[in-house]
Protein backbone atom coordinates (compact mmCIF):
# COMPACT_ATOMS: atom_id res chain seq x y z
CA UNK A 1 0.00 0.00 0.00
CA UNK A 2 1.52 3.54 -1.00
CA UNK A 3 1.64 5.70 1.67
CA UNK A 4 -0.03 9.26 1.70
CA UNK A 5 1.90 11.85 0.43
CA UNK A 6 1.98 14.63 3.26
CA UNK A 7 0.48 18.15 2.18
CA UNK A 8 0.05 21.21 3.39
CA UNK A 9 -1.91 24.70 2.62
CA UNK A 10 -1.25 27.98 3.94
CA UNK A 11 -2.72 31.16 2.32
CA UNK A 12 -0.13 33.89 2.58
CA UNK A 13 -1.06 37.45 2.24
CA UNK A 14 1.05 38.46 -0.87
CA UNK A 15 0.84 38.08 -4.43
CA UNK A 16 1.27 34.79 -6.60
CA UNK A 17 4.56 36.41 -8.33
CA UNK A 18 5.81 37.63 -4.19
CA UNK A 19 5.80 33.68 -3.84
CA UNK A 20 6.80 32.61 -7.21
CA UNK A 21 9.85 34.41 -6.40
CA UNK A 22 10.18 33.27 -2.84
CA UNK A 23 10.14 29.61 -4.32
CA UNK A 24 12.48 30.13 -7.40
CA UNK A 25 15.04 32.90 -6.39
CA UNK A 26 18.17 31.89 -4.56
CA UNK A 27 18.92 34.59 -2.52
CA UNK A 28 15.30 34.89 -1.52
CA UNK A 29 15.08 31.22 -0.81
CA UNK A 30 18.06 31.46 1.99
CA UNK A 31 16.23 33.69 3.48
CA UNK A 32 13.26 31.66 4.86
CA UNK A 33 14.25 28.06 3.29
CA UNK A 34 17.94 26.60 2.97
CA UNK A 35 20.91 27.70 1.79
CA UNK A 36 21.20 26.90 -1.56
CA UNK A 37 24.42 27.72 -3.91
CA UNK A 38 22.72 27.48 -6.77
CA UNK A 39 19.23 27.09 -8.02
CA UNK A 40 17.21 27.63 -11.33
CA UNK A 41 13.47 26.97 -12.19
CA UNK A 42 14.34 24.82 -15.17
CA UNK A 43 13.67 21.28 -15.90
CA UNK A 44 16.59 19.35 -15.31
CA UNK A 45 18.54 21.57 -13.20
CA UNK A 46 19.98 19.93 -10.54
CA UNK A 47 20.82 21.17 -7.06
CA UNK A 48 21.86 20.33 -3.51
CA UNK A 49 21.84 21.53 0.08
CA UNK A 50 22.31 20.51 3.39
CA UNK A 51 19.49 20.06 6.07
CA UNK A 52 19.00 17.83 8.89
CA UNK A 53 18.32 17.54 12.40
CA UNK A 54 20.64 19.16 15.10
CA UNK A 55 22.27 15.49 15.46
CA UNK A 56 22.84 15.21 12.18
CA UNK A 57 22.96 17.19 8.41
CA UNK A 58 22.43 15.62 5.60
CA UNK A 59 22.65 16.16 1.88
CA UNK A 60 20.07 16.87 -0.44
CA UNK A 61 19.94 15.67 -4.03
CA UNK A 62 17.14 17.39 -6.39
CA UNK A 63 16.61 17.56 -9.88
CA UNK A 64 13.68 20.04 -10.82
CA UNK A 65 10.73 17.69 -12.59
CA UNK A 66 8.49 20.48 -13.35
CA UNK A 67 7.70 24.24 -14.23
CA UNK A 68 4.80 26.23 -14.78
CA UNK A 69 5.91 29.72 -14.26
CA UNK A 70 3.97 31.33 -11.64
CA UNK A 71 1.85 27.95 -10.73
CA UNK A 72 3.97 25.13 -10.19
CA UNK A 73 7.28 23.88 -9.24
CA UNK A 74 8.63 20.30 -8.57
CA UNK A 75 11.56 18.66 -7.56
CA UNK A 76 13.07 15.12 -6.92
CA UNK A 77 14.31 15.03 -3.12
CA UNK A 78 16.56 12.23 -2.02
CA UNK A 79 19.65 12.09 0.35
CA UNK A 80 23.09 11.44 -0.59
CA UNK A 81 24.10 7.61 0.85
CA UNK A 82 20.51 6.91 1.46
CA UNK A 83 18.00 4.95 -0.58
CA UNK A 84 14.94 6.48 -1.41
CA UNK A 85 13.12 9.31 -3.57
CA UNK A 86 10.14 11.55 -2.86
CA UNK A 87 9.12 14.55 -5.11
CA UNK A 88 8.10 17.69 -3.61
CA UNK A 89 5.43 19.91 -5.44
CA UNK A 90 5.01 24.05 -4.83
CA UNK A 91 1.36 24.88 -6.22
CA UNK A 92 0.12 28.63 -6.01
CA UNK A 93 -3.15 29.52 -6.51
CA UNK A 94 -4.34 33.46 -6.66
CA UNK A 95 -7.11 34.32 -4.25
CA UNK A 96 -7.42 38.38 -4.51
CA UNK A 97 -4.56 39.90 -3.38
CA UNK A 98 -3.28 36.52 -1.49
CA UNK A 99 -1.48 33.59 -2.40
CA UNK A 100 -3.04 29.62 -1.59
CA UNK A 101 0.26 27.94 -1.28
CA UNK A 102 -0.10 23.87 -1.71
CA UNK A 103 3.16 21.80 -0.65
CA UNK A 104 3.00 18.18 -1.22
CA UNK A 105 6.04 16.05 -0.43
CA UNK A 106 5.32 12.16 -1.87
CA UNK A 107 6.89 9.11 -1.96
CA UNK A 108 8.25 9.48 2.25
CA UNK A 109 7.58 5.81 2.74
CA UNK A 110 10.49 5.55 0.12
CA UNK A 111 13.34 6.15 2.91
CA UNK A 112 14.83 4.02 5.33
CA UNK A 113 12.17 3.06 8.37
CA UNK A 114 13.74 3.21 11.61
CA UNK A 115 15.62 6.72 11.56
CA UNK A 116 13.64 9.30 12.69
CA UNK A 117 15.04 12.29 10.84
CA UNK A 118 13.05 10.20 7.87
CA UNK A 119 9.60 9.30 9.52
CA UNK A 120 6.78 11.38 8.71
CA UNK A 121 6.38 13.04 11.98
CA UNK A 122 9.80 14.86 11.11
CA UNK A 123 8.67 15.52 7.74
CA UNK A 124 5.10 17.05 8.75
CA UNK A 125 7.32 18.92 11.73
CA UNK A 126 9.68 20.89 8.96
CA UNK A 127 7.18 21.52 6.49
CA UNK A 128 4.82 23.07 9.35
CA UNK A 129 7.62 25.26 10.31
CA UNK A 130 8.38 26.10 6.62
CA UNK A 131 5.71 26.73 5.01
CA UNK A 132 3.78 27.92 7.73
CA UNK A 133 5.86 30.19 9.81
CA UNK A 134 8.71 30.78 7.40
CA UNK A 135 7.93 31.85 4.07
CA UNK A 136 4.72 33.50 5.80
CA UNK A 137 6.83 35.79 7.63
CA UNK A 138 9.33 36.30 4.38
CA UNK A 139 6.98 37.09 1.49
CA UNK A 140 4.56 39.31 4.45
CA UNK A 141 7.58 41.19 5.54
CA UNK A 142 9.19 41.87 2.78
CA UNK A 143 9.26 44.83 0.87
Amino acid sequence: MKAEPFVIERTLNASPQKVWEAITDRDKMKQWYFDITEFRPEVGFEFTFNGGSEEKTYVHLCKVTKVEPGKTLQYSWRYRDYPGNSFVTFELFAEGSATRLKLTHEGLETFPTGNKDFARESFSAGWTYIIGTSIREFVENER
